[in-house]
């Protein structure tokens, strides 16, 4: 049985890359460690809590369909990333999960599980080129639209904010920050955004704001491309005496992109404002629930599932299953015509961590 490839989304901003390989030998059966279909799964880095969630709710959900599993960490270096694929191979797994950073370098390493017929998953960013089984990503560029249009809403459409930029090297970076352009010059024009590049680093990220308040003392807002930045951001806050509730006239309106625990408790503590809740658990669950149906030779077409997404075709041969990501924020509003999840919400993955 052959088996097509088909490309997987990616994030935060920050996504991991599904391979499945086509049955060995011919014989239409695929390798199997216990009875159990083995495939492998790449965890693109452990340094954030948002892919520190990936990681534990993976094996829960390789356990729940039948899955063996074998793991390796790229820690965010696609030639980590191309040597765990060899190793895969090597181990004879039917799938392998990656989340590469590097959307554009990985191209050569797609191109060789298609040469052998490895079908391809890819996890929260969707590779510039190549084929691939299913993207599962959320609408990355929905989250900058969120950010926008919370911080448009909140700030009467004028004043100053800072856009804390992940990688543009990322399709995830570079949806979030173009949508987040793009709205802020068509729907709040009176807004003055300052873009700085931060390469999904912590403490960069911490540096610039840092240097952006001292040039600009009268800047109200803060949209952080992923929770790489809460940390950072909410110490130059404190050190600059903003760090105060929202019924302040010294608060600075802060949202993220993540929706991990830390982030809905600082969004009920009026710390931050907003985040918008990328699904680390429906990530895990639908990037091995494609594995195995690309093990299993199914197919899908662009429309609606049954698990509240959408399937688009994003190109010849590449489907995404955009997830869910809902606005998240302490009184549940609506902003700008979004409608929003009040941050204790029980149906966010963030409230239901162990």
């Amino acid at each position: 049985m052959r088996l097509r490839t088909a490309l997987c989304s990616a994030g935060s901003a920050l996504c991991a890359l599904v391979l499945v390989s086509a049955c060995a030998g011919g014989s239409g059966t695929a390798a199997s460690s216990g009875g159990k279909p083995l495939v492998g799964v790449d965890y693109p880095r452990s340094d954030t809590d948002f892919w520190n969630s990936y990681i534990k709710y993976t094996p829960e959900y390789a356990k729940k369909l039948g899955l063996s599993l074998k793991t390796t960490n790229s820690q965010n270096d696609v030639a980590k990333l191309t040597a765990n694929a060899q190793t895969f191979i090597s181990q004879g797994v039917k799938g392998i999960a990656m989340a590469p950073q590097d959307t554009a370098a990985i191209a050569p390493t797609l191109a060789q599980l298609a040469a052998k017929k490895i079908p391809v998953v890819t996890v929260d960013t969707r590779p510039d080129t190549g084929d691939v089984y299913m993207v599962v990503r959320a609408d990355n560029r929905a989250y900058g639209e969120k950010a926008c249009q919370y911080l448009g809403t909140k700030l009467g459409g004028k004043g100053k904010v800072v856009m804390l930029e992940g990688g543009l090297d990322s399709i995830n970076g570079r949806d979030r920050t173009e949508a987040f352009n793009e709205c802020m010059k068509k729907t709040y024009p009176g807004i003055t955004v300052f873009g700085e590049a931060t390469n999904w680093d912590g403490a960069v990220a911490a540096q610039k704001l840092q240097t952006d308040l001292t040039a600009h003392p009268d800047i109200k807002g803060v949209y952080m491309e992923s929770s790489f930045a809460l940390s950072g951001t909410l110490q130059v806050l404190k050190q600059k005496g903003l760090l105060v509730g929202p019924e302040d006239k010294k608060h600075v309106f802060v949202v993220s992109n993540d929706g991990i625990p830390e982030e809905l408790k600082d969004i009920a503590a009026g710390k931050i404002d907003a985040t918008v809740s990328q699904p680390a658990d429906l990530y895990a669950k639908y990037a091995l629930y494609y594995l195995k149906a690309a093990i299993d030779g199914k197919t899908f077409k662009p429309g609606r599932t049954d698990h509240d997404s959408t399937i688009v075709k994003v190109r010849d041969g590449v489907l995404e299953d955009q997830l869910s990501a809902p606005l998240v924020t302490a009184d549940g509003g609506t902003y700008g015509g979004i409608p929003s999840l009040k941050s204790d919400d029980s149906s966010l993955w963030g409230n239901n961590l162990g």
